[in-house]
């Protein structure tokens, strides 16, 4: 399994979820053991240019905080950008840490049907408008070099435009859209073969009244003999033990028996989250 995740380069300088997950990387219990980010760096984001958008000079700074390895790569050589995405997997898989392709291109038309371009980068979009699209460049390079024919490389476009002209037909016979197709579960067995829930009842997950007062009495001891404990902990504790035996709970005291009735069943509970060692949350 590996990791990839794509980014623009708008969101990869300016949104805090890069940052925040990039810090996630290598911390134990939540390592991707690395992953390789593409940023699709079109140089303008949505519309903005690189110096109202961000402080830094590239949009892949960002990665410094984990030390990784930042590729700029011309993204109209095809050639480097599979060399660069060779040893950004090679990296990934020797020393299992992040690292980053930067792929430096362009966008030749606006961010969306609506959009145009011309409208707030004007000298850029006439320096687009005159550049030999990627495809046709790496096209006539082979050709020049005897790689491949015209004929073969019009062979390639025509079968690729009849893919997609074939699917677009297709999808015109889809009078349902069957949404359920497309979501799959992680519980084998949970959906019959039309997708619909096998049962729509749950189990009983009750637990006898004995369970959850031993729970309760766990949850408000200390484990440890002769063990000098808090006295903030102690009233916490001691608490905890005389609502048990009122047969009352708060919220933290539900939250215990909940994961004790799950750990005595033999389900391992792993909490993760802030101040969960304290028990506030």
């Amino acid at each position: 399994v590996m990791s990839i995740l794509l980014h623009g380069d708008a969101a990869f300088a300016g949104q805090g979820v890069v940052y925040e997950t990039f810090h996630l990387s290598d911390l134990p219990s939540y390592t991707t053991n690395g992953t390789i980010h593409v940023v699709v760096n079109n140089q303008i984001g949505f519309t903005t240019d690189p110096r109202m958008a961000r402080s830094s000079p590239y949009p892949t700074d960002v990665a410094r905080v984990v030390n990784a390895p930042i590729f700029h790569v011309n993204a109209d050589d095809p050639e480097a950008v599979m060399y660069v995405c060779s040893v950004a997997a090679e990296w990934r898989n020797t020393f299992n840490k992040d690292v980053v392709v930067d792929l430096v291109c362009y966008r030749r038309r606006g961010h969306n049907e609506m959009d145009e371009p011309m409208f707030t980068q004007p000298l850029m979009y006439k320096q687009i408008h005159k550049q030999v699209p990627v495809l046709k460049k790496y096209a006539d390079k082979l050709i020049a070099d005897g790689t491949v024919t015209l004929q073969e490389f019009e062979e390639e476009i025509a079968k690729y435009d009849r893919i997609c002209e074939e699917a677009y037909t297709r999808s015109k016979d889809n009078k349902i859209l069957h949404i359920k197709h497309w979501l799959d579960s992680p519980w084998p067995g949970f959906f019959n073969a039309d997708g619909e829930p096998k049962s729509l009842s749950c189990p009983p997950t009750g637990i006898s009244e004995e369970l959850l007062t031993h729970i309760g009495n766990v949850a408000s001891s200390v484990p440890v003999e002769d063990f000098k404990i808090h006295s903030g902990l102690s009233r916490i504790l001691k608490a905890r033990s005389e609502m048990t035996k009122n047969r009352l709970v708060d919220w933290a005291l539900a939250e215990y028996m909940a994961f004790g009735s799950v750990l005595k069943e033999g389900i391992h509970v792993r909490l993760s989250g802030q101040d969960v060692e304290r028990g506030t949350f």
